[in-house]
């Protein structure tokens, strides 16, 4: 994958330190996705709201990479392939380290692993 691909401006910081809508709403997240062409930070499918697909359903932004500490992986939703790696995009290149999964810490409820979707 190169940053040449439409869909990617490695120029862009992410949008924020967690999901802009969970944020928004007062929600969680189990894991965070980062848009790669407009940095929006969305949660995952496996997250109850699901806000990094419905960003890409809204806008068609193709490309997501995650937002976890240590992982590089992008995602095309437009077609359905994944990637070990890619363009290195603005940082920072994940969440905050002391942020923990579930987050944000304070929001997560106790049952937290029943909500999420498989």
């Amino acid at each position: 994958m190169t940053s040449d691909i439409s869909g990617i401006d490695p120029s862009v910081p992410p949008s924020g330190a967690g999901c802009a809508e969970c944020d928004e709403a007062g929600g969680w997240w189990f894991h965070l996705r980062r848009c790669a062409q407009c940095g929006h930070i969305g949660c995952c499918d496996s997250s109850p709201a699901q806000h990094a697909t419905a960003h890409y359903e809204a806008t068609g932004h193709p490309v997501m990479r995650s937002f976890e500490p240590g992982e590089r992986w992008f995602w095309n939703f437009a077609t359905k392939e994944a990637y070990d790696a890619g363009p290195d995009l603005a940082p920072p290149v994940c969440h905050p380290a002391d942020q923990p999964t579930p987050g944000p810490a304070g929001r997560v409820p106790a049952d937290w692993a029943r909500a999420l979707r498989q």
